[in-house]
């Protein structure tokens, strides 16, 4: 896992850019903290920085494939290439000879050997430049599912790129302005592919390749989620999945590095670690290491609402007895959360105000944090919800049936919601709504269709594509930028396109065989996980229930509100801000009314430490 950056510029010697090349992949530090590497030839020049997990001395990036003392090809690639063995036994075959152990040279000899076409070989998370002298091309590739962040800007001479927004702001020529659009993008939980919140800077879309030449920039997929018709049985269907899942746990298990899982207690995580352990065992290694994130006052103060239904603890440690993983349980408390230290960590990792699940990101911070201690490589288990259909709003009607993101309907819209402290004049301007309603409609419009499918399979196709295409899309995001900023490496079993492939097109009811959520999931791990865990009903990642971390955000607040420099003041309702803050702290069960509060002050910390420019 690394960070990566590049600026192709056809009218500059970039040889002469050097201080600033260097200042651009700096800012990947936390990306990469064991190795950083520059190659710059003429106009085009590539950044590295590297976590080493494969092959420690060899992957030294970037790479460069010379014949003769000629540049074949030059690449800068983040990630992790799953089938690297196979491929590379593949490629020797055609006569290509390897210098190294490392899925980086298999992936750049890929791309000698298929060109454009190599990504469709490539098993992996994975966001990558390859620089091709002959043809004077850049080719930017990120993985099927958007697992690895890809940022670009295009210039009147070429483009600029980066794995972050940071690396990208870090050239003066980018300036930091954000538009209405922008702004709707940050405040909003639509992750909208390709938009990007800075004006003028894109992200890679999944499954997207990007050619730059001089004549100017093109755009292709080479993968998305196809509408395929399903004829395999009940029984043929869970046993697929097991055997889908076993092989992708044992690849994702490939490092030479320390490894764990993040255990929550859920199906999902617990899947993935007994997998993970059965896997090791067999390979004569083992115990697995697992890891579980909690809260000093959740033991006493834990009370169910309306999207957790139980703590976690307790399954955690019915997982841990029964698999016997090397278990680790991390405590957090709420001055952890608030420390300003964090929270500027938080914000630097991201580049945006984290404008949902406010406590959510400095809590996953620590978690990786404190992992990070004993490993650098984690399994989790993002995207089961969405490929299976755990969350709640699979089993409305009045969620399938809206016109509008199903997470964003009543129900669960306040989950996410985090804009009632902002002016309402600016929200009259922004129409959130509207942006809202005008991305929905992009989306649906792009969702495959089987002919002859049910109206049943068509509505949960659709719901399935939205989740997977954009839900999705933010955890992962979330989930890589609160681990690289610690420098640990995160790997998602689910998200492997071959499983994605298969499970997208199994009929809802067989989805849904046993009228539970995750039916088909819990049936392919029947065998592994105590019963309480199979029994157990979706229950998300754990937001603090502890008054004090709410009274905490209060005093934040007061105090912005006080400082006539707080460069949010002008987007607040301030008046209404000061009549929530003369109530008594919220109800330890509904923590998530704190939205407005967290994104009054993310906000505050952003335009402040960004410098930015909204142009509303």
């Amino acid at each position: 896992m690394c960070g990566i950056t590049g600026w192709l510029s056809f009218t500059r010697d970039l040889g002469r850019e050097r201080p600033l090349l260097q200042a651009m992949n700096d800012t990947m530090i936390c990306r990469g903290p064991d190795a950083e590497g520059l190659w710059i030839s003429g106009h085009v020049a590539l950044g590295h920085r590297r976590l080493s997990i494969i092959d420690l001395e060899g992957g030294r990036q970037p790479m460069v494939a010379e014949e003769d003392g000629r540049v074949l090809a030059a690449l800068t690639f983040c990630g992790e290439i799953y089938n690297f063995r196979e491929l590379r036994t593949e490629l020797a075959s055609y006569g290509h000879r390897f210098r190294t152990r490392s899925d980086t040279e298999v992936a750049l000899r890929a791309y000698l050997q298929w060109g454009e076409g190599f990504a469709e070989h490539l098993n992996g998370m994975f966001a990558m430049g390859v620089w091709n002298p002959r043809t004077e091309e850049l080719l930017l590739v990120r993985d099927r599912m958007g697992v690895k962040p890809l940022y670009y800007y295009p210039t009147p001479d070429g483009v600029l790129f980066g794995s972050e927004p940071k690396a990208i702001l870090a050239n003066p020529m980018v300036p930091r302005r954000v538009d209405r659009d922008g702004l709707c993008e940050a405040l909003d939980m639509v992750k909208t592919p390709e938009r990007a919140v800075f004006s003028g800077m894109y992200e890679v879309r999944p499954g997207q390749l990007l050619r730059v030449r001089e004549s100017g920039l093109t755009k292709s997929r080479y993968w998305q989620l196809e509408a395929r018709e399903h004829r395999d049985d009940q029984r043929t269907t869970v046993r697929t999945v097991r055997e889908l899942l076993e092989d992708v746990v044992s690849r994702q298990l490939i490092s030479d590095v320390p490894l764990c899982t993040l255990l929550s207690g859920g199906l999902d995580s617990s899947t993935i670690t007994a997998l993970a352990q059965r896997s090791l065992r067999d390979g004569g290694h083992g115990p697995v290491n697992s890891f579980s994130v909690d809260f000093t006052s959740a033991g006493d103060q834990f009370e169910p609402d309306a999207v957790r239904g139980s703590a976690d603890a307790p399954y955690v440690r019915d997982v841990v007895a029964h698999l016997g993983t090397n278990h680790r349980e991390v405590l957090l408390n709420s001055a952890e959360l608030v420390d300003p230290a964090v929270r500027a960590a938080v914000l630097r990792a991201t580049d945006l105000p984290p404008a949902y699940w406010g406590d959510m990101w400095p809590s996953l911070y620590l978690l990786f944090r404190a992992v990070r201690e004993q490993s650098t490589v984690a399994l989790s288990g993002e995207s089961a919800d969405e490929l299976f259909g755990g969350y709640q709003w699979f089993h409305r009607s009045a969620a399938v049936e809206a016109p509008t993101f199903p997470w964003l309907t009543s129900g669960s819209a306040r989950y996410f919601g985090g804009t009632s402290m902002l002016d309402p004049g600016l929200l009259e301007k922004l129409d959130i709504p509207g942006y809202r309603s005008a991305r929905y409609d992009e989306a649906v419009a792009e969702v495959p269709v089987l002919a002859g499918e049910s109206d049943t399979d068509r509505r949960m196709r659709r719901m399935t594509y939205l989740n997977l295409t954009r839900f999705v899309q933010t955890l992962l995001d979330r989930k890589d930028r609160m681990s690289m900023a610690v420098g640990l490496e995160v790997r998602v079993p689910f998200c492997d396109h071959r499983l994605v492939e298969y499970v997208f097109n199994v009929p809802w009811e067989l989805k849904s065989f046993d009228g539970r959520e995750k039916s088909l999931l819990r049936a392919a791990a029947g065998d592994l996980l105590p019963s309480s865990v199979l029994e157990r009903a979706k229950t998300p990642y754990p937001a603090t229930q502890d008054p004090v971390y709410e009274a905490a955000l209060r005093t934040e607040l007061s105090a912005v509100l006080a400082d006539a420099g707080s460069p949010v003041l002008p987007l607040l309702d301030v008046a209404r801000i000061r009549r929530v803050l003369d109530r008594p702290v919220a109800d330890v069960s509904m923590p998530y009314n704190r939205g407005g509060l967290e994104t009054a002050l993310w906000l505050n910390r952003w335009l402040a430490s960004y410098e930015v420019t909204l142009d509303i």
